[in-house]
């Protein structure tokens, strides 16, 4: 590292940290889960959603938590990982599981990890940027670069900061899923291949021994979470891809290389172990069967199939969901799919956007400009407002999109040295290719089924950095250029704040997958009833819900009907309780305790069809 923390500093990402927890804290267990969250809970349990491997459990007429809650085997959580998310993510699982050992089965205890490693990123961020763009030393090219210690810290925290307030950070730290951690792995990765490059490019040539040679624990490291991180979620591999093609082009030592093409090659070894051995050995063959059956119905129900809009992939279909995946991917911009659509009105904002960055561009040097200078962006951003239809305050916020960009640009051509430009190439192709990965794989498949933020969420880490140049360049750039620029920055934290207030409200659909907020979790509010009603001679009586068979291989199960009430109300129920319970197959949305003694029914819960019965 470079010079030490100012105190100063020091307290500012302290309380970026305390902030960036509170917010993920907030409301963490408020909402109960939804349908990925409960395949999550099942898995990490090793119980295979629908009762594939629970046959003797749910096959006799009455069942009881104990039996429900038999020993689990390492095959159980296999086929679990398999039924449930197609083998993908088993890392991930394998953390949960041990960490709901010790924390119980809350749906704040199941989401904490998430929001741990989501709070990771924040400090990890900082590290990153403190360490890697530090100003260059004697031994390297471009030693004199202009950025100095103090302006990289300030980098650094204001890459924290953009980070820990993004509402894609927040959102997934309240979804127990993967995707957190494999954010924060990816982060820790890249951070970890640049410090090995640090090392090997100080040898004097390709193969002699460098002067500070890489120790094995760092390719130890790098492996193992190449190796983690992939298995946390398989499309991780796109930003090992982008370390690949950096060290192609700038990597010019021979042992690094060999050192690198070991730790690959083994670790490609360990992960291809899971393919054979574990629930990978399904993954290729229920991709190829979701392949299929999304395209078919993008050709043939593309609108009202229970999974959203799903149109076919020809190029202006890519494009079009490429738009908001690229849009809400930097925090200035977040939100402005919404006005992207209308053709006109965008062309006008980014238009005046574009006039304004010439005006810029020109006189960005000029100490006494014409006196029109001083009013002309200002004026060229709010020229559009009378002629905007629809949206126009966020049309305003597109307007300065562009001299924003320019101002990202500038600040990486005259503020960063030779070493520097090349990590935001590096920073580049993070944030740009895991999305056109997708945009590959959608053209390839047929459907615009998987082109969603999460599935290329590697990349905001990286857009953190980027956007904290332009913020950087801000500061210095003259007030008659920066004060209206600054205003308009503003309009949209206003705009990032209504988000955040629409994550902690469940009614961000993009984040929380919902437009109506849903309940506390229903299952676990049950379980509570029941725990406190039931009595020696009461049985339970479990929904009789017609089964949603999604995949063939993937959902293949011995019963008729749906069984995951009943598996879900048991999760929560005493691991050694003898409560007497069976599906009613007379009943379709209640949960209904029977009293032995009087035949008297008390209704637990009704969950009205699917209306409390999120995702399914």
């Amino acid at each position: 590292m470079s010079a030490q923390l100012s105190r100063n500093h020091l307290i500012l990402l302290g309380a970026l940290l305390v902030l960036a927890l509170c917010l993920r804290l907030y409301r963490v267990g408020t909402y109960g889960i939804y349908f990925d969250e409960k395949s999550t809970l099942l898995i990490s349990q090793g119980v295979c959603l629908e009762g594939a491997n629970q046959k003797d459990v749910f096959s006799k007429p009455y069942f009881t938590p104990a039996e429900f809650w038999k020993p689990k085997t390492y095959a159980d959580f296999v086929e679990a990982n398999i039924r449930g998310d197609i083998g993908n993510s088993p890392s991930y699982y394998g953390v949960l599981m041990v960490w709901l050992s010790i924390f119980g089965l809350s749906d704040t205890a199941l989401r904490m990890p998430s929001v741990i490693f989501s709070t990771l990123i924040v400090w990890l961020l900082f590290v990153f940027v403190r360490r890697h763009f530090r100003p260059g030393d004697t031994s390297r090219p471009g030693a004199s670069g202009p950025l100095r210690s103090n302006t990289v810290d300030t980098l650094a925290l204001t890459s924290a900061a953009i980070a820990t307030i993004e509402p894609f950070f927040v959102s997934y730290s309240h979804i127990a899923r993967n995707y957190s951690m494999s954010f924060f792995l990816t982060l820790l990765a890249t951070h970890l291949f640049l410090v090995i490059l640090e090392r090997t490019q100080q040898a004097p040539d390709r193969f002699a021994r460098p002067r500070t040679r890489p120790v094995v624990w760092l390719y130890l490291a790098y492996g193992l979470t190449f190796v983690t991180a992939l298995l946390s979620h398989y499309l991780t591999i796109t930003v090992f891809l982008c370390h690949g093609l950096y060290a192609l082009l700038y990597l010019r030592n021979g042992r690094a290389w060999v050192q690198f093409a070991v730790t690959a090659l083994i670790g490609l070894g360990l992960v291809s172990l899971w393919f054979l051995y574990g629930g990978g050995t399904y993954t290729f063959y229920i991709l190829e069967e979701q392949k299929n059956f999304y395209r078919n119905l993008a050709l043939t129900n593309p609108l009202h199939n229970g999974f959203g809009i799903i149109l076919p992939a020809t190029l202006p279909n890519i494009l079009t969901r490429a738009v908001p995946v690229f849009s809400d991917l930097f925090i200035i911009t977040n939100g402005l799919s919404a006005v992207l659509g209308g053709i006109r009105n965008s062309l006008l904002a980014l238009g005046l956007g574009t006039v304004a960055t010439l005006v810029m561009h020109r006189y960005f040097l000029v100490p006494k400009p014409p006196v029109w200078v001083y009013v002309a962006v200002p004026l060229l951003l709010l020229a559009g407002l009378p002629f905007y239809t629809v949206l126009p305050i966020r049309l305003l916020v597109l307007s300065t999109a562009i001299p924003f960009i320019y101002l990202i640009g500038r600040y990486v051509i005259y503020q960063t040295d030779t070493q520097q430009k090349r990590l935001v190439f590096l920073l580049l192709m993070l944030a740009l290719v895991p999305t056109f990965f997708l945009l590959f794989m959608a053209w390839r498949s047929g459907h615009t089924y998987g082109i969603t933020q999460r599935y290329s969420g590697f990349s905001f880490p990286y857009v953190c950095i980027l956007v904290a140049f332009g913020f950087l360049q801000l500061v210095h750039t003259r007030l008659w250029f920066s004060v209206p620029i600054a205003i308009v920055l503003l309009i949209q934290a206003g705009f990032i704040g209504q988000i955040l207030v629409g994550i902690y409200e469940d009614t961000a659909a993009k984040y929380t997958l919902f437009g109506e907020p849903r309940i506390a979790n229903p299952y676990w509010s049950s379980a509570q009833q029941l725990k406190q009603l039931y009595a020696p001679g009461d049985t339970i009586l479990y929904p009789n819900k017609q089964r949603v068979i999604r995949s063939k291989k993937n959902d293949i199960t011995f019963s008729p009907v749906s069984l995951y009430d009943a598996q879900l109300v048991n999760l929560y129920l005493p691991k050694d309780a003898q409560y007497i319970q069976r599906v009613d197959p007379n009943e379709r949305d209640r949960i209904v305790l029977v009293k032995g003694g009087s035949d008297k029914k008390i209704t637990i819960f009704d969950f009205q069809g699917n209306k409390y019965r999120y995702g399914d």
